[in-house]
């Protein structure tokens, strides 16, 4: 009725804005010059190819080639022969039949998951799960169980209690859902326990790779890969191309007849503009760079165990690293923004978990280590967080 209807349609942005800020979760936008005089340790270039010659030079040579933008969709006039080249040698190189290029990692996990699944399936999730990942689980009207983090026994439970078996059975579609390495805390995913759980169920593994695609595995061809999954038949990949391959976009890598029912039927897909033909470029330049020089993957998690090491030695609480991401703990989400700040003023960008981005709240400086940090930036690193670190 016309006397129910509100002044300000927008009215109660302002309660939420207040509701944030005495949490102490307001976030704001800190755009950065080209050349900061920051050491970063927040950005993902885990390879330290972003700025790569061969890389920028590359991107810079498919914007003149093919143009600016993909044009359209990848079914239309947005598939180029350079996004093809990509899938190749993505594929080839990470260990699978085909690959398959989204505009973002976060579409690549919105395709895998909502594609592969339906209102009738069943999709067991990780609780530490990437955004990503919990979005496609909600988008794909599945019904969603949520399983405690790292717990191969629990999806085994789950799929117990749906009656799934082997060869078939009583129970509906499966699809299990993990990070290989997560966001949060870098630890890693139980990936061989968790794929006999889904083949003695007959359930399908959707892993998202995107913090261990050029850090893990030989010479960084991946988590999966490093637990010798690679081309498994009841395993499907997701990876972007903005953290390790330093460029923008995501991809899913599996069976070729998997990749072929996501063209026909990942709305992701089908709807969205191809990714522009300058980031494929230079993902495919940095792909070639990792396979000429595995070497930046042994000094990525090099660097990582060191920042690690002198941390926990100078008395920090920090996660031990299975990859690039090395998480130190933080009194309170108040003192984990200051604590950024502070190591900002000092002149070292790191990033800043709060929640309701950790799902166990417990706030944390997020460190990326980047193979091409020199051993006195590591050292520089470390004094200034232990430096400008909390007392209580």
């Amino acid at each position: 009725m016309a006397e129910d209807r509100q002044d300000d349609p927008f009215g109660w942005i302002d309660g939420e804005r207040e509701r944030r800020s005495r949490a102490g979760l307001v976030r704001r936008l800190s755009p950065r010059p080209a050349d900061s005089p920051l050491l970063d340790l927040a950005s993902n270039d885990y390879l330290g190819l972003a700025r790569h010659p061969r890389v920028t030079a590359a991107a810079a040579e498919a914007a003149r080639h093919w143009g600016a933008g993909a044009t359209g969709s990848r079914l239309v006039t947005g598939s180029t022969e350079l996004h093809a080249a990509l899938e190749e040698e993505l594929a080839a190189f990470c260990g699978f039949e085909a690959a398959l290029v989204f505009s973002s990692g976060y579409a690549a996990n919105l395709a895998a998951v909502s594609a592969l699944s339906d209102r009738d399936a069943l999709v067991v999730s990780d609780a530490g799960n990437h955004a990503s990942l919990i979005d496609g689980c909600r988008l794909s009207r599945a019904e969603v169980e949520v399983v405690p983090h790292a717990d191969p026994a629990a999806v085994r439970k789950v799929l117990d209690a749906e009656g799934h078996e082997a060869g078939g059975g009583r129970g509906r579609r499966a699809l299990v859902v993990t990070d290989s390495v997560f966001s949060v805390d870098g630890d890693a995913a139980p990936l061989p326990a968790l794929v006999a759980a889904c083949r003695s169920h007959g359930a399908a593994l959707v892993v998202d790779d995107a913090h261990g695609l050029g850090v893990l595995g030989e010479g960084g061809r991946g988590a999966v890969h490093a637990a010798g999954l690679a081309g498994a038949p009841e395993v499907v990949v997701t990876a972007t191309l903005s953290k390790s391959l330093g460029s923008q976009g995501g991809a899913v890598l599996g069976p070729a007849r998997v990749i072929e029912h996501l063209v026909n039927a990942a709305r992701t897909f089908i709807f969205d503009t191809g990714l522009n033909p300058a980031a494929v470029g230079a993902a495919l330049a940095s792909l070639r760079l990792l396979a000429a020089e595995p070497e930046r993957a042994v000094r990525a998690r090099a660097v990582a165990t060191a920042l690690h090491g002198r941390l926990t030695a100078a008395g920090l609480s920090a996660v031990r690293p299975d990859a690039s991401v090395v998480s130190v703990r933080a009194p309170s989400p108040e003192q984990a923004v200051r604590w950024a700040a502070d190591c900002r003023a000092a002149g070292l960008q790191v990033g800043c978990f709060r929640p309701p981005s950790v799902p166990d709240g417990i706030s944390r400086l997020r460190l990326t280590a980047r193979a091409d940090l020199t051993d006195e930036q590591i050292e520089r690193a470390v004094g200034v967080i232990v430096g400008t670190a909390p007392t209580a």
